[in-house]
């Protein structure tokens, strides 16, 4: 073994330069004996004597300097070792499935633990985010990777590098590998950045916040009181707003008589959001003699990348509070939409400005455009066809080619467009469907929407995109996702049904307008199937339109007769009001069983209605099971908000009526999901 030992790099080259400058020596000696015998002996036992020494010193140390190298390498190792034990940063060695193989003492100090009681645990159990597959390598291609994470209170940025032992595992003696090995360890590393995420959630928290707050009813409140009272009232008010923003450590400033902008930090923000904005309750205690409580309206707008943008969330938000009814707070960011609030009903507005304003403006729109499409939701009801009668006649008395979109056709809704169909007096494009209305829709054509502010459940999402300009008239909540950029957005919460909003558009449109009776009766009946026969979210207007519609020759007997039900809807119904469970003492929930209905949502929406009627029940919640699909019907008189129970589970509606639709879950699940929501926000003080 030892003859085989040989040196090689620079310490050989450096005996081949002895051995090249002992020939050279020799070619000297040569030269000195041609001049001198006696001095060319001298040198040649010079040069015999110094080849002898570098020979015998190759050969004798080349053992020993190898030694000297591997004891030098021993003691570099354990330096090293040394080191990394010793290392303030927490590092740690992990093999190819995440089992801890080496800590140093920082980590040992970091994850709480003894060298010798880590060992072959999973990294995992300390960090839970940590898994398998956020380690390197087990996709082939990324050799490094990093994650936050915390551990006892504590930031952490952890830094992952793949260590392969394809190289090793070849060159050992002591194992055999297989053709392909492809082995690796991770090398794990943990920056410590709590003091860093402190210093900048600090900073955040000392960021400015908009906001906005409207007095919904001021006009209706002040009109409630007396004259003289009602500077008191107006200044009560204002000293609420202005305490309670006080009290945060933020600025008030009133813009209007009615409006008014606060600025606060983010963290008063968390702090409004933690009380449920409980300013909403507190302004309704004013009262000196006003029949009428005052409710606000807040917006707030933060996270935006300047002041300006925050104002604009502002401003969003402030609009989606009003468009939804009042009486709440919406706080707006760049990612999301936070509602708060809610509670009360809407207040009717006495005056019809509003009414007439959006009318000249429908009409204008109208006007300079070659034909007009109306639609409304998926599965329209009497409501959203009787508006888009409505709307159709407006066009027509405007010399508008109008169409209707309509797909499905619920047995409903069935007399109500056959008094349509093959009628003379009607063009026979007049109802048309979502594929003919997408291949005939012209480049000036206007796009109505009716009882419906979402794009996602109009009737064909896509017609939207392909018309020029768009008008929305709803009368539900408006939600966070709503049409971009309407021509005209006519969205009112307080109305009972789109029939009444689009009854008294007609008013202001043009004398000359001339409802016919079967329209008069179309739109009678959507106000009368919304209003559950004038029983629900009716006010004085709604009865106005309802006389209007009276005048132009809607007929109850007509409608009474449209409406009768068949044998087995109505036993589907008695079914599912006799099946009612009572959860906790007020919110009854019940299956409708569909089979053999003309329309089961329908029918579900009447079991609904119906549960009202028991003694004690708050809410009623039916769940029909309809073209794979689950559908929840959700009601209520006034104690509950079933629009924001609705809105957790994805759907939406009014305060009073609400719904939404599921897919891909079984009717015991989604029931289920009803209990656990309707338990979460009872717990967090919502209900």
């Amino acid at each position: 073994m030892e003859k085989k030992i040989r040196l090689r790099g620079k310490y050989r080259q450096l005996f081949i330069i002895c051995l090249v400058l002992g020939l050279l020596l020799a070619i000297i000696n040569v030269y000195v004996y041609i001049q001198s015998l006696r001095a060319g002996l001298v040198l040649s036992a010079f040069l015999v004597l110094y080849l002898f020494i570098v020979i015998m010193s190759y050969v004798l140390s080349s053992k020993s300097v190898l030694y000297d190298l591997v004891s030098f390498a021993t003691q570099y190792g354990q330096v090293q070792k040394q080191l990394l034990r010793a290392l303030d940063l927490p590092h740690a060695i992990l093999d190819e499935n995440g089992h801890i193989i080496w800590t140093n003492t920082a980590f040992e100090k970091a994850i709480n633990q003894e060298k010798d009681r880590e060992l072959e645990k999973s990294i995992t159990s300390f960090f839970p985010a940590l898994t398998k597959d956020k380690l390197p390598g087990h996709d082939g291609d990324t050799w490094e990777n990093e994650l936050e994470l915390n551990y006892n209170g504590f930031d952490y940025l952890a830094k992952l590098r793949k260590i392969s032992l394809k190289e090793m595992a070849e060159n050992n003696g002591l194992i055999e590998t297989p053709a392909g090995y492809d082995g690796f360890l991770v090398a794990l590393y943990l920056f410590d950045n709590t003091a860093l995420k402190l210093a900048l959630r600090e900073v955040d928290d000392q960021s400015l916040a908009v906001g906005l707050v409207y007095i919904d009813n001021y006009d209706e409140a002040l009109e409630s009181v007396e004259e003289v009272r009602r500077s008191l009232l107006t200044a009560l008010i204002e000293r609420k707003v202005n305490k309670y923003i006080s009290s945060l450590d933020g600025i008030t400033l009133k813009i209007e008589k009615d409006k008014y902008v606060f600025v606060l930090r983010k963290k008063s923000i968390k702090t409004l959001c933690d009380n449920k904005f409980d300013l909403l309750e507190e302004v309704k205690t004013v009262n000196i003699g006003n029949d009428m409580a005052v409710t606000l309206s807040i917006g707030v707008g933060l996270d935006g990348l300047t002041y300006g943008q925050n104002y604009e969330f502002a401003r969003a938000a402030i609009e989606m509070a009003l468009g939804r009814g009042g009486d709440q707070a919406v706080v707006k960011t760049p990612d999301q939409l936070n509602y708060y609030g809610g509670k009360s009903h809407q207040v009717e507005k006495n005056t019809r400005v509003k009414a007439r304003v959006k009318a000249h403006a429908l009409m204008e729109i109208i006007t300079g455009m070659d034909e007009v499409y109306i639609m409304g939701h998926r599965l329209g009801d009497v409501d959203s066809f009787g508006a888009s009668i409505g709307v159709y006649r407006i066009a027509a008395t405007l010399e508008k080619k109008a169409h209707i979109v309509l797909d499905d056709i619920t047995n409903s809704m069935r007399p109500l467009v056959d008094m349509f169909l093959n009628n003379p007096d009607y063009s026979n494009d007049m109802i048309v469907s979502s594929g003919q209305a997408l291949e005939q829709v012209g480049n000036n054509a206007v796009l109505v929407i009716v009882d419906v502010n979402k794009p996602s459940i109009t009737e064909c999402p896509e017609l939207i995109g392909k018309c020029k300009s768009i008008v929305v008239l709803d009368h539900h909540r408006q939600s966070a996702e709503q049409v971009e950029n309407a021509t005209l957005s006519y969205v009112e919460p307080y109305a009972s049904s789109t029939c009444e909003m689009v009854s008294e558009i007609l008013q202001y449109t043009s004398d000359a307008v001339k409802i016919r009776n079967d329209e008069a009766d179309c739109m009678y009946s959507g106000i009368m199937v919304d209003t559950n026969n004038f029983m629900q979210k009716t006010g004085v207007r709604t009865f106005e339109a309802a006389a209007f519609l009276r005048r132009n020759g809607a007929d109850v007997t007509r409608v009474r007769k449209l409406f009768r039900e068949d044998a087995n809807d109505y036993r589907a119904r008695a079914d599912a009001v006799s099946e009612a469970e009572i959860y906790r003492d007020c919110y009854a929930i019940t299956i409708c069983d569909g089979k053999g209905c003309s329309s089961p949502t329908v029918v579900g929406a009447q079991a609904a209605n119906e549960l009202l009627n028991i003694k004690g029940v708050k809410a009623s919640f039916v769940f029909t099971d309809y073209q794979n699909q689950i559908y929840i019907s959700a009601r209520s008189i006034d104690e509950v908000n079933v629009q924001v129970i609705m809105e957790k589970m994805g759907g939406g509606g009014h305060m009073s009526v609400a719904g939404c639709q599921m897919e891909g879950i079984s009717i015991n699940d989604a029931m289920q999901r009803l209990r656990e929501t309707l338990d979460a926000m009872i717990e967090g003080g919502e209900l």
